[in-house]
């Protein structure tokens, strides 16, 4: 029976590596935050065989006083904290004080560093753990960690290594993390002697563009939102950005990178109503909040964060997204999708269709290709009267019209005036004045879809605004509008309206579930859901929320009670009536191939305006787009 003894710190610290050091990447963090923490303005990082061979990092923060040096590279040796006080309310990056020991005990490292103070800098030398004496070195204010031969000593631990493109593909979005954290930095980034990112201090707007593109950028939306000490603020993608991936999904806390059940679950819910299925949301959100209030100390690498009050920060982050989200309509918009990449492959493919209708003649473009358009004057459109508008009501009327009624082998053909009512009660519904002085007054405002001239196909209404074209979906675009009336009627209660069940249902459950029964059986009822418990081992169901009679009681029950233990709320009764009142909002709503007059069209229009998330239909699909005049020049090559 072999014997208990102590480990030597040598091989403490290089299981500890082993926790905190995977791969290059987690080095170069741990090295980036010091920098960080060290208040620097400008961070150099030069790496080669994607770190695996040498990674450096050189910073102009406020150096490590020569005396410290060599305490620098000890275990648990920090300048961070001194007490458990000083743990619980952390705000630096780094504060076990392990991070640059368990990178000396793995490879060969040169700590080179300089005060303001000092008169000349200070190296250390570290290899497989092992400290040189101090000596003095050229440096400026500052601090440089040069990392050789990671892992030379670990074997084991390199084999696991990917390629270096591999590495230096994790290094890359390291860095870019923390960049985005810190936009008041500059951050500077080689590989292999080549520059890969030059970033200068600059604006979140600038450094998200920079890390994230001007595609993302053009196509987020702004948050910030505050609740009590709380702040939620950054970007979220457009539903209808359609580059996202999971890749794209920042979220910090307190400016630390982390990776958070609670904060995902809000952002998916608040995505629900309005992304494809098939799409993933891209987001760069920042949550600042008191040090007290969360943990960063549960993880070894520092990527998981524990709240004290996980369903306030849910909250805030459901209700600002949810927010955000609701204002897309055309009032807040001002074009639903970029028709660019559409027309882009049009005209790619135009050049091959124009040779094979017109052989291989060459056209000389210079004489034959039109000047673009030039407007003359600023075209003003108002809200027509019924005297303006009937001539060219009485044509569309006449497209559209039903089939004639037949009576006594004669066709009945309403009368004009009562053709001139019925247009005249519509101007009155939908707050057009018939009397030409305030067409006058009011004919500078156009709304933002404007008003519609056709309809295409049975399925499209095709409208002017001031400067383009719109084309809406109406299916889409009327399912969207009857949901979320209905979601307003649903909410208008302010409860939920449950059921009685004839025969309860009963099914065993876990301890866990009773006691969440238990625990929450007030905040159940409010869901429309009355559960009791029986023999400390089944739960019964007597009430179910009425919309979601018929569905699998025992699933819902279990999906709500999940919900409550990890955040301490749930929306699945809510997401569930959801998805029914999108069903019927679907079968009840105007269908492709019906025709639709003029007045009736204009009708959706405005509902469209002034309803929330009338951007994209019930599953995500935009509803409407904007057509430019530039667009349209494009298509026939004007100006080319």
């Amino acid at each position: 029976m072999s014997q208990i003894h102590v480990l030597p710190d040598h091989l403490i610290n290089q299981i500890a590596a082993g926790e905190v050091i995977e791969r290059p990447a987690n080095a170069l963090k741990e090295i980036i935050e010091n920098s960080l923490d060290a208040g620097a303005s400008h961070i150099d990082i030069q790496l080669e065989a994607g770190g695996i061979k040498r990674l450096s990092v050189t910073d102009d923060g406020q150096g490590i006083d020569k005396t410290d040096i060599p305490l620098a590279l000890h275990r648990h040796a920090t300048s961070k904290i001194s007490s458990l006080e000083d743990l619980e309310k952390v705000v630096s990056m780094g504060f076990r004080g392990e991070g640059l020991a368990s990178i000396a005990s793995v490879s060969r490292l040169t700590l080179t560093s300089r005060t303001n103070m000092d008169n000349h800098a200070t190296q250390i030398y570290a290899e497989d753990g092992k400290l040189s004496d101090v000596k003095p070195a050229a440096h400026p204010t500052g601090t440089t960690v040069d990392v050789v031969e990671l892992f030379f000593n670990t074997p084991a631990r390199r084999q696991f290594l990917k390629s270096p493109a591999t590495e230096f593909a994790h290094c890359r979005t390291m860095v870019e993390r923390l960049a985005l954290a810190h936009p008041e930095v500059a951050f500077s980034l080689q590989h292999n002697n080549k520059n890969i990112l030059s970033l200068p201090a600059q604006s979140l707007q600038e450094r998200c563009s920079a890390i994230m593109g001007t595609d993302f950028t053009a196509a987020s939306l702004s948050v910030d939102e505050k609740l009590n000490e709380m702040r939620l603020h950054g970007l979220i993608g457009k539903p209808t950005f359609t580059h996202g991936k999971t890749s794209q999904q920042y979220i910090f806390v307190n400016q630390r990178f982390v990776r958070d059940k609670i904060i995902l679950h809000a952002v998916k819910q608040a995505y629900n109503d309005v992304l494809h299925q098939a799409l993933t949301p891209a987001f760069i959100l920042f949550l600042t909040l008191p040090p007290t209030e969360v943990d960063a100390n549960v993880h070894p690498t520092k990527t998981e964060v524990r709240f004290r009050q996980g369903q306030a920060v849910h909250q805030l982050v459901f209700h600002t997204l949810n927010k955000c989200l609701a204002s897309t309509n055309a009032r807040h918009t001002t074009s639903v999708s970029q028709p660019e990449t559409a027309l882009k492959d049009i005209m790619q493919k135009q050049p091959a269709e124009v040779q094979q209708v017109f052989g291989s003649n060459k056209i000389n473009t210079a004489i034959h290709s039109p000047a673009p358009y030039q407007r003359s004057h600023t075209p003003v459109q108002r809200n027509l009267s019924l005297k303006e508008s009937q001539s060219a009501l009485n044509t569309y009327a006449e497209l559209y019209k039903s089939e004639p009624v037949l009576e006594n082998n004669t066709i009945s053909i309403p009368q004009s005036a009562e053709i001139d009512n019925e247009l005249a009660s519509l101007e009155q519904v939908r707050g057009i004045n018939s009397t030409y002085q305030s067409v006058q007054a009011n004919e500078t405002i156009i709304p933002p879809l404007g008003y519609a001239i056709a309809q295409l196909l049975d399925i499209y209404i095709l409208a002017q605004a001031e400067d383009a074209l719109i084309l809406v979906d109406m299916h889409a675009s009327a399912e969207r509008v009857n949901y979320e009336k209905m979601k307003q009627q649903r909410d208008a209660t302010g409860k939920v309206n449950s059921q009685t069940l004839l025969i309860p249902i009963r099914f065993n459950a876990s301890h866990e579930e009773i006691a969440l029964a238990n625990e929450y059986a007030a905040t159940l009822q409010d869901y429309g859901l009355d559960i009791s418990v029986e023999n400390h081992q089944q739960l019964v169901v007597h009430t179910v929320p009425a919309m979601l009679v018929k569905s699998d009681i025992k699933m819902l029950v279990q999906e709500v009670l999940d919900d409550l233990m990890k955040i301490g709320s749930s929306e699945v009764i809510r997401e569930r009536e959801n998805r029914i009142l999108s069903t019927l909002a679907c079968h009840g709503s105007v269908r492709a191939g019906r025709k639709l007059t003029l007045p009736e069209m204009n009708a959706l229009l405005r509902d469209m305006e002034n309803t929330e998330r009338a951007n994209q239909c019930n599953h995500g699909r935009p509803t409407w787009v904007k057509l430019r005049l530039q667009d349209l020049d494009a298509l026939f090559l004007r100006g080319q």
